[in-house]
């Protein structure tokens, strides 16, 4: 298989940029999506469906977590077999890997279509949305599957290298997204109205028409990965693939477990101060997701470069590759950064009334936070070059340590005499502890001796 652009061999800043700027457009489009959608749902079908869709949400986060940590470590272990050339180990990791996903999402469905009253008494979903979170919990059920074939055809393709075959499908899935949400929701000519069971049933429509057309344009093209007629047996469950995959999927996923929990406690330190600290504080949170997102992109990128490198033996450009994504998150999320102190009242402004208090302590905690997220961005990127190898548990505990050791307690422990301030501190604190132990373990730890036994031939091994 051919990709996009090489990456085992030419200039490391381009194929990287080229790389990682599909996965950054896709991940804003996928925020707009949601800002869209909210949109529909809270503006004309008003503050209790908007709360159901939001419970929903919190739910489908988790599971995207699991999702999430799986189809990272099926990017490894294809971009491994890949870098390796070793295609018909490439092939049994895509065979395993689709029967596992298919198996994990189904199953997933299943329970919590079944669930569903379970999980919203969990969550203390208010009575007035109980019944529109069912309605629309459990169409999002359905489509888990479809979510899931999704998320696992995208690792395959980023681990051979291709990151723009992903980016165009999921456009089409976004799209569709879009144009279904007030069409589903409201009805028009012959389709009735469906209320918020339409936003989730055009989210299920999206991502089943966008699986099916990425498959059959995989198969189309006579793509290499793809399991051909007389390759079924391929499918066959290897046991030790999926003992491969559980063991490196499961921390990875637990990373955005750790990252999320945390925010949720530091989230319930900041009601404390009442609505105008809280109003500030959301306000600033969709600013840092769009700053975080270069970060995000970067970091799954140069963990399918320096996997294939790995794979390739080539361990000077896995160095390489390391450095490249560092500066990149310094100058992408940086300039990001700047431009947001630049503009931080106006930008802030989008989300609060000018007239405000909110307004002046948004600005504040920007002020003191902001700044921290390059640090922050530069940890994930390490992580994603570490994991490369299969080394998934050192990124988890110094994440656990930063954010659950330092972070939160820190806030705890000042609360009473640095009040919010305590909480906005915490996040330069937690980021500088974080990027100290991730270079700390790039240059010194023994990521490299890591193997995940993919292929026949063992890649060697550097000198330290």
């Amino acid at each position: 298989m051919k990709p996009k652009f090489s990456l085992t061999e030419g200039s490391i800043p381009r194929a990287l940029l080229m790389f990682s700027l599909p996965i950054l457009f896709g991940n804003v489009l996928q925020s707009v999506n949601g800002s869209v959608n909210s949109i529909w749902v809270g503006k004309f079908l008003g503050e209790a469906a908007l709360a159901a869709a939001g419970n929903s949400n919190v739910v489908m986060f988790l599971l995207f977590g699991v999702i999430f940590g799986f189809s990272m470590a099926t990017t490894v272990m294809v971009a491994q077999c890949v870098g390796a050339k070793d295609i018909a180990e490439a092939k049994r990791v895509v065979g395993t890997s689709a029967v596992f996903f298919l198996g994990l999402s189904l199953a997933m469905s299943l329970l919590g279509f079944a669930l569903t009253n379970s999980l919203l008494a969990w969550l203390r979903t208010p009575p007035d949305a109980v019944p529109l979170a069912l309605a629309y919990m459990r169409i999002i059920f359905l489509a888990l599957p479809f979510m899931g074939g999704l998320f696992f055809v995208m690792a395959v393709l980023r681990g051979a290298g291709d990151s723009r075959t992903p980016f165009i499908y999921l456009i089409l899935s976004v799209i569709l997204d879009i144009l279904l949400n007030p069409l589903l929701i409201f009805g028009w000519g012959p389709i009735p109205r469906f209320g918020i069971a339409g936003s989730a049933s055009a989210t299920l429509i999206a991502q089943g028409v966008s699986l099916s057309a990425l498959i059959v344009h995989l198969y189309r093209t006579k793509n290499s990965l793809c399991i051909r007629s007389h390759e079924l047996q391929l499918f066959r469950v290897d046991w030790s693939l999926v003992r491969l995959l559980v063991s490196k999927g499961i921390p990875m996923g637990l990373q955005m477990l750790v990252v999320s929990s945390s925010m949720i406690a530091l989230t319930s330190l900041v009601n404390r101060f009442g609505s105008q600290e809280t109003a500030a504080f959301s306000a600033a949170l969709q600013l840092w997701n769009y700053v975080q997102m270069p970060a995000a992109a970067i970091a799954a990128s140069v963990s399918s470069m320096a996997a294939q490198n790995v794979g390739a033996g080539k361990w000077d450009r896995v160095g390489k590759v390391a450095v490249t994504g560092v500066t990149f998150n310094f100058l992408m999320g940086g300039a990001l950064i700047a431009i947001i102190y630049l503009l931080n009242k106006h930008a802030l402004g989008l989300f609060l009334p000018a007239n405000g208090a909110a307004l002046g302590i948004a600005a504040h905690l920007n002020t003191v936070v902001l700044w921290s997220f390059a640090f922050f961005g530069m940890s994930m990127v390490l992580f994603g070059v570490v994991r490369a190898t299969g080394a998934v548990m050192a990124p988890l505990i110094m994440l656990v340590i930063s954010l659950w050791l330092i972070r939160v307690p820190f806030a705890y422990a000042m609360l009473d005499r640095w009040q919010a301030d305590a909480i906005w501190w915490s996040f330069p604190l937690a980021s500088t502890v974080s990027l100290v132990m991730s270079v700390s373990y790039y240059r010194f730890g023994g990521w490299r001796k890591v193997r995940m036994g993919l292929m026949a031939r063992a890649a060697p091994a550097p000198s330290t």
